[in-house]
């Protein structure tokens, strides 16, 4: 055992790096050697401890099993040209990580904790981070709430976790889409744009049908008028029409994405011009009927630059070019990966050496 800063760190005893095969890992199954534990009681949060992955000791009535109240993140560590680990915008997670902590009534997480103990797990695992091309370490920070009660209210105490596992790609083929007009991710004043548990569990339902249809995942649209796109499940969309990026809109129902944000940035650094704004699934079906609809693609941390090659609903589906035949979507996700490992100059200041 040993102190790094405020932290304690207890090293496994028995790596198990050796057992993975880092040319097939399947996505979000392999854990690297250990995480970080932090509890908050008493009105503080404790120190922190890094010890061996395993399992945690949860009392059956805790809050987060029959109430929900619990936020994570997803974000990642690469190597760069020099084979140096980085962090990618990692502050701008810490940021939304306490927006969502607001607004599930959690207590904010302070920095020390948070990026202090992401750059200390990536230094103590940094061989986990893969040297293959479209891999990277995963970091996953999460908190829910750990009372040993059963009430519906605030929990008093809460467990921050924070654990990493090496990703090859989430998607290994162009996505295809299906809208469903049925079933809503978020409402206005619900919690959408917070990176809560629950919005995930509620997208299930529509998921599995879309994957019965032999799709990916679901396009959503709004909770009102259940004609404006708002987001795929896995990440935020894009779609290019007549040469122009449009992304929904920040509304409150969809997530602020960090990969979203870096996209807008970088497609007017190339000189693309982008609408932030409301777009429905018939203006895109018009595109597409009128040969305007260049490219879709999302954004996500998992899914990085994903291009989409269908989009199927109970009115037809629309069929979309092949990837090898798109200009602006490959070019976004080349500057992007070549920012994040040095390739680029990051005149942003995205990148943040660990």
């Amino acid at each position: 055992m040993m102190m790094v800063g405020e932290i304690k760190v207890t090293r496994t005893k028995a790596s198990r790096i050796a057992e993975v095969d880092f040319d097939n890992i399947p996505f979000g199954r392999v854990f690297s050697d250990h995480m970080l534990v932090a509890d908050y009681s008493d009105g503080a949060w404790q120190s922190p401890e890094i010890v061996p992955y395993g399992k945690l000791q949860l009392a059956p009535a805790m809050p987060t099993l029959h109430y929900g109240q619990a936020i994570f993140e997803g974000m990642k560590a690469y190597r760069n040209a020099d084979g140096k680990p980085v962090l990618f915008r990692a502050r701008d997670n810490f940021a939304r990580m306490n927006r969502s902590a607001e607004r599930m009534v959690m207590p904010p997480i302070p920095e020390g904790i948070f990026l202090d103990g992401i750059k200390e797990l990536v230094r103590l695992d940094v061989n986990w981070i893969p040297n293959q091309k479209d891999s990277s370490l995963y970091l996953r920070p999460l908190m829910f709430a750990s009372d040993d009660y059963i009430g519906v209210k605030p929990s008093d105490t809460y467990k921050f976790v924070i654990f990493t596992c090496p990703v090859g790609k989430y998607y290994s083929e162009p996505v295809k889409l299906w809208v469903t007009r049925e079933y809503v991710r978020a409402a206005q004043g619900g919690v959408g744009e917070a990176k809560t548990a629950g919005n995930y569990a509620a997208s299930y339902y529509a998921a599995k049908q879309a994957q019965d249809r032999g799709y990916d995942n679901v396009l959503w649209l709004d909770g009102q008028d259940h004609r404006y796109i708002e987001e795929c499940g896995t990440m935020n969309m894009f779609f290019v029409i007549d040469g122009v990026a449009v992304t929904p809109e920040l509304s409150g129902t969809i997530l602020h994405g960090i990969t979203r944000d870096s996209a807008i940035t970088l497609l007017k650094d190339m000189n693309v011009e982008v609408q932030e704004r409301r777009v429905s699934i018939e203006e895109i079906t018009e595109a597409h009927e009128a040969g305007k609809l260049d490219e879709a693609f999302g954004a996500g941390t998992a899914a990085t630059i994903s291009p989409v090659i269908e989009i199927g609903s109970e009115e037809g589906v629309l069929q979309l070019k092949p990837d090898a035949e798109r200009k602006i979507g490959p070019a976004l996700l080349k500057q992007l990966t070549d920012i994040r490992r040095g390739l680029a100059d990051d005149v942003h200041g995205w990148i943040e050496l660990v």
